[in-house]
């Protein structure tokens, strides 16, 4: 069968490729560009802990050393003393909160890497896009082609044909398409697919410099800068550590096209290292600069016959802190297990469809969030009546979106998704909603070796994973084939779809002899008390799209449909 083309070479197309790679599904890369990235660290991302773990599962080394994780924000607000802050409640008009981290504030001041959500990944995108292609440069399914700009795409029933212009111009055919190319997306543009919103609803002007600063390990949040004065938002800050003394820091522009000068961005280094040290400027090396401007837009529609979006592509959102590359990963990640069933054994349209049904309401969620919050927290307007608590207070709504938290930061769950099981009997409850990604534990694979959770997912299979307190302590022997481990092995193999069996001694919130099915790409399906075969297969069927010969004549209906565009 035809590889799946992937227009676009960032970290979402090379992703995207590497996941469909540890499927056995081959692709090919079209690199508009030389097939190498110049270093920015103006330019940089910042992942939560389980994409983090997806990048490091999919090249093999530890992302997580090329970057910085910080242990939280420190928010200064007062005028004269540069202290962190736990300022009065009323100041806010909301009471105190105890945040994750377990330091009571009133909206600001925290330290939620320490607690149970763990700290965000701080790297420079080039750092992170290398790692990406030395992991492809001796993957035999994947084939990276540079200079190769995408000039037209046809479909038909059976596959999908790309032409490219340039030096190297050809036609590549393929089983299916997936436009990673950018929020100018070319893809997206062929296939006639709308891409309302808002342009510009954020800019800052941005320089990554080298400097000594009294914050280890901490990322520094200003909404209102004691140095600055003008405008609503006092002309916010923030600073986040990179490894080697590096720092990004971001200054939020006033509305309007004002050109960013140099001198104006050496003008506000001086002034905020100046502030955050209480004295004068302390040496620094500015080592690169730059503007971004944020956008939100969401594409209508993400999937045409057997052409898809992701990235970019399909969405913009960036402001207050939300993190669009670590989106983008997600929709790879998402994407990925959908489309290798349908390589290697025939179309399933309801999974495929799924994709756009998870991650656009996904994303979807999260912008109305910003919107939201938006223009109350750079007006400085009241928050109670609409978001919701927002008596937590601005600081930590602004915190949320940097941090990954709350709505607008929190990453997406997909309990109301197509391929959620409807009602099982012996379902129950544990620390993870159905839908969400799972916590990472500690589980004993089939060969009896220890691993964590994480490691087992992005392979195409199930995972079963069963709630036995004490096995850790044994030997995997002693257990394998003791009590209800026949019964359930025999309910696994039984599985319409390839799964792996694990065993737990503790899952948060999941009592002894809880079994958790969980989705390729780590999120949950359901948790079920006991073994149970028939709620098991209901569920895994489910997650699948239904049963495979239901859709064979919707996989005909799309075929002719996107034949006849």
């Amino acid at each position: 069968m035809d590889p799946v083309i992937i227009v676009g070479a960032g970290p979402v197309g090379l992703t995207l490729a590497l996941a469909l790679a540890r499927q056995e599904v081959p692709s090919v890369v079209l690199d508009e560009g030389p097939g190498k990235d110049e270093p920015r660290l103006a330019r940089t991302a910042v992942l939560r802990e389980d994409t983090t773990a997806l990048m490091e599962r999919l090249t093999g080394v530890p992302v997580a050393e090329a970057g910085a994780r910080w242990a939280g924000w420190r928010a200064m607000r007062r005028k004269q003393v540069m202290r962190e802050v736990k300022f009065d409640a009323a100041a806010e008009g909301g009471e105190g909160v105890t945040s994750p981290g377990g330091i009571t504030s009133s909206g600001g001041v925290t330290n939620p890497g320490a607690g149970t959500n763990p700290a965000p990944l701080h790297i420079a995108q080039h750092v992170l896009t290398n790692a990406l292609r030395a992991a492809l440069a001796g993957e035999r399914l994947v084939k990276v082609v540079a200079d190769s700009r995408l000039d037209a795409i046809e479909q038909e029933p059976s596959g999908v044909t790309a032409h490219t212009r340039g030096p190297k111009g050809t036609w590549w055919r393929g089983s299916y398409l997936v436009g990673c190319d950018g929020q100018r997306s070319t893809v997206r543009k062929l296939e006639d697919i709308r891409f309302p919103g808002r342009t510009a609803v954020e800019r800052h002007a941005v320089a990554a410099l080298r400097a000594e600063l009294p914050w280890d390990g901490e990322a520094l949040l200003h909404r209102m800068p004691p140095w600055r004065t003008s405008g609503p938002s006092g002309g916010e800050v923030t600073g986040r550590p990179l490894p080697d003394g590096v720092w990004r820091l971001d200054w939020l522009l006033p509305p309007g096209k004002d050109l960013v000068t140099p001198e104006m961005l050496v003008a506000r280094v001086r002034e905020t290292l100046a502030g955050w040290t209480g004295g004068p400027t302390p040496p620094y090396e500015l080592l690169d600069t730059g503007v971004h401007t944020v956008h939100h837009r969401l594409a209508r529609r993400w999937r045409v016959g057997r052409v898809f979006l992701a990235g970019d592509a399909a969405h913009c959102l960036g402001t207050l802190g939300t993190h669009g590359l670590d989106e983008g990963l997600r929709d790879a990640d998402n994407l990925a297990w959908k489309l290798a069933p349908a390589w290697h054994h025939g179309p399933h349209e309801a999974l495929l469809d799924s994709y756009q049904a998870e991650r656009r309401s996904a994303v979807a969620a999260r912008l109305r969030a910003a919107d939201q919050a938006l223009p109350l927290l750079r007006g400085g307007g009241g928050l109670r009546a609409v978001v919701p608590g927002s008596a937590r207070g601005h600081d930590a709504l602004l915190m949320d979106g940097h941090l990954g938290l709350g709505a607008i930061g929190a990453p997406g769950t997909y309990a109301d998704s197509p391929l959620a099981p409807r009602s099982l009997e012996g379902e129950v409850p544990v620390d993870t909603p159905r839908g969400a990604p799972v916590m990472d534990v500690r589980v004993t694979a089939e060969d009896g070796s220890f691993v964590q959770l994480r490691d087992r997912l992005g392979r195409g299979a199930l995972l079963v994973v069963l709630i036995a307190p004490g096995t850790g302590v044994w030997d995997r022997k002693h257990w394998a084939t003791a009590g209800i481990m026949p019964r359930l092995a025999a309910a696994v193999t039984a599985l319409p779809y390839p799964a792996e069996l694990l065993v737990a001694e503790r899952y948060p919130g999941a009592a002894a002899h809880s079994v958790l099915l969980i989705r390729p790409d780590g999120h949950l399906v359901t948790a079920l008390s006991g073994v149970r075969p028939a709620d098991l297969y209901a569920a895994a069927e489910a997650a699948l799209g239904g049963p495979v010969k239901a859709q064979a004549g919707a996989a005909e209906e799309a075929g002719a449909a996107a034949g006849s565009r």
